[in-house]
């Protein structure tokens, strides 16, 4: 028997870029019988909330979000409906499914062809140029949805769709090898305390940057090697390069959106080494000398959310119990003081919104 499917929700609403959020508790759900080829009607259990849906609610990006907008791009639950005339659905009606900021690509154009989907010139962005997970039902579509498996509760699987998946393609593509020195500037952060973790796993040596108690204890508990707090510490530089044998880290995978966090690690990186630039800030430039750059044979790697594959990975390590997910609970309607806290650089972890 098919789900019931109600015609109005609850759904956090952002009228014009720079406004409050706003509840809505008779916010339309789309139908069933709605529903193109291809998509799928998904009734979430909760939802994660990241530094871009911060920038989505400001619109300071260069890039403007669609308006009136339902941010939120990691959410999870069921599949409850799925378009009439749908070809060989890789998932079915009951599957838990993960929402992810990349809601489609066409899977056809060369950057698709490559494992570039995030690039594609038709990708929808979840809670950006689409409506997002800030709702109690969502319409994603079958081909992209991730796959949640056993292991992993909801509200862990949330954060991973997201800030896991971004740090872990990151530190996939950073050209290290086990033992590597690599510099996590964030570290206590939403995307950070993944890093940490993944890093782990990938059998690197982490040197954590943050500022404040809460965020060092965080990151000594998920097994940093080496801690610096920026807020006390004179000479960044000096200190990562003392830390790591006197010549400098392996990598920086930068999750921090100030800038400063990229312009320490050109100097801080030994010979060879590879700057991942993950971080969004609003309107920030890269400022490196490139004479040292080009020098030290430094790499500098835009590296933007992942693919398909590197979600199915990321879950997959988590579910296996290699990365652990600290977030707070809280309502949907606590979303604007979470954005508060956000743009204060208070959390530690992630929150997550249920549903």
């Amino acid at each position: 028997m098919a789900p019931s499917i109600p015609k109005v929700q609850r759904a956090a609403v952002i009228a014009q870029t720079g406004s409050k959020v706003q509840v809505k508790d008779d916010f339309p759900v789309k139908q069933p019988e709605e529903l193109a080829p291809g998509e799928c009607l998904v009734r979430l259990h909760c939802t994660g909330v990241c530094h871009t849906d911060l920038h989505a609610a400001l619109g300071d990006w260069p890039i403007p979000p669609k308006v009136p907008l339902v941010g939120g791009h990691e959410g999870v639950g069921e599949v409850v409906a799925i378009g009439r005339d749908t070809a060989e659905s890789p998932v079915k009606i009951g599957d838990r499914v993960g929402i992810k900021w990349i809601a489609y690509s066409c899977l056809n154009c060369e950057q698709c062809r490559k494992g570039l989907e995030q690039n594609c010139a038709k990708a929808k962005l979840s809670g950006y140029t689409t409506d997002g997970t800030f709702q109690q039902y969502v319409v994603s579509w079958v081909n992209c949805v991730t796959p949640i498996p056993e292991g992993i509760d909801s509200e862990a699987a949330a954060s991973v769709l997201c800030a896991g998946v971004t740090v872990y393609r990151a530190l996939k593509y950073s050209r290290t090898l086990p033992h590597d020195w690599v510099v996590l500037p964030g570290a206590g952060g939403g995307l950070g305390h993944l890093a940490v973790q993944y890093a782990k796993y990938m059998g690197l040596r982490v040197i954590a940057i943050d500022g404040g108690e809460e965020k060092r204890q965080l990151c000594e508990k998920l097994g940093a090697d080496a801690w610096i707090d920026y807020t006390t510490c004179k000479d960044i530089v000096a200190e990562v390069k003392r830390i790591a044998d006197g010549k400098g880290a392996h990598a920086a995978v930068v999750t921090t959106a100030h800038p400063s966090g990229y312009t320490q690690a050109v100097d801080y990186l030994r010979e060879g080494g590879s700057l991942m630039a993950v971080g969004l800030p609003a309107k920030a430039e890269l400022s490196a000398s490139i004479f040292f750059t080009v020098f030290k044979s430094i790499t500098i790697s835009g590296s933007y959310v992942g693919n398909r594959q590197d979600a199915i990975e990321a879950v997959n390590i988590a579910a296996a119990g290699k990365v652990k997910v600290y977030y707070a609970a809280k309502p949907l309607k606590e979303l604007e003081s979470v954005y508060d806290d956000l743009a204060k650089g208070k959390i530690a972890g992630r929150i997550i919104l249920q549903m």
